[in-house]
């Protein structure tokens, strides 16, 4: 049923790139989503979900604007622009601005955030504020009854280095309970944000001759060059924009993505506050009374 709403994309965009954005531009998507399926966007109209399904599979920073996709999908600029709105309306897309981190200045550019699950306006309000935690991965779907029981458990990554550590450096070839014991103490660096080099120049860089005791060498080490912890990254200063008429605004005041007017609401009035009467009186006769007291100037 899916492949029928996504025979619309079109069929040489696997033997022509897409046409990618300028630096900084284009598609950002939403880190930590489920696994791609050929369910993601059945709920969505035929014409949206194929336009959600070719953009899903589309790689980072590429040229999403009507006009692009125009020249790729067998749509007119109107059809897409009417597409990509309705998208913005079901919580897949938003577009807005984006404070560049780091850069020391006032510069904003423009974002394209798309999300193949979903996601209300409440969330898309609290991943403006940055209260989204992005890094950490959705947790993966629970195993179909008919899949089989892994044959072996499975093996974590700070595992498999210390397994695989011989291969770089012979002299700290490790045993399967020398990996399980050290095991914590690699999981303790990759926290803070250390890859897999980094670990290895750590471990092997400068090795005495001869090695006696590949694991108390290796404790040693991971335990002495343990970096710092990462400082806490501030959260990037985002805006959304309406998806009609582009004004920026809070997330709150973009319902489904529209401001407002878009929406056929009326602006809201601004209040003014009035003084009764009375005090305008009292107010005018204190002013009087003050002008009254004042010395007169003693001419030279």
């Amino acid at each position: 049923m899916a492949d029928s709403h996504f025979s619309a994309a079109p069929s040489a965009a696997h033997a022509v790139p897409h046409p990618m954005a300028n630096p900084g531009y284009g598609k950002r998507s939403i880190s930590g989503q489920p696994a791609r399926t050929n369910d993601d966007f059945t709920h969505l109209p035929p014409r949206e979900a194929a336009v959600a399904a070719y953009v899903d599979r589309l790689p980072e920073g590429a040229d999403i604007s009507v006009k692009t996709l125009a020249k790729v999908m067998p749509y007119g600029q109107c059809a897409l622009r009417t597409a990509l709105q309705r998208l913005v309306g079901a919580g897949h897309l938003r577009r807005g601005r984006e404070h560049l981190l780091g850069s020391n200045s006032a510069r904003w550019v423009t974002r394209t955030w798309f999300s193949r699950t979903a996601r209300d306006d409440a969330w898309w309000a609290e991943f403006t504020r940055g209260c989204v935690d992005e890094a950490s991965p959705s947790p993966p779907p629970p195993p179909s009854p008919s899949a089989q029981p892994a044959q072996h458990p499975t093996r974590s990554r700070a595992f498999i280095l210390l397994a695989a550590l011989g291969r770089t450096a012979p002299a700290l070839s490790l045993s399967a309970r020398d990996c399980s014991d050290l095991e914590p103490l690699v999981v303790a660096w990759f926290e803070r944000g250390a890859t897999e080099q980094d670990v290895l120049r750590a471990l092997t860089t400068g090795l005495p001759t001869p090695v006696y005791s590949p694991a108390a060498i290796t404790r040693t080490r991971l335990i002495g060059k343990l970096p710092p912890e990462r400082a806490p990254v501030r959260p990037a200063l985002r805006v959304l924009e309406c998806a009609k008429c582009g004004v920026p605004g809070r997330a709150e005041a973009l319902p489904g993505g529209e401001c407002g007017p878009c929406q056929g609401k009326p602006e809201p009035r601004p209040t003014v506050s009035t003084l009764p009467s009375e005090k305008v009186h009292a107010h005018a006769a204190e002013a009087r009374a003050a002008a009254s007291r004042r010395p007169a100037r003693t001419p030279v």
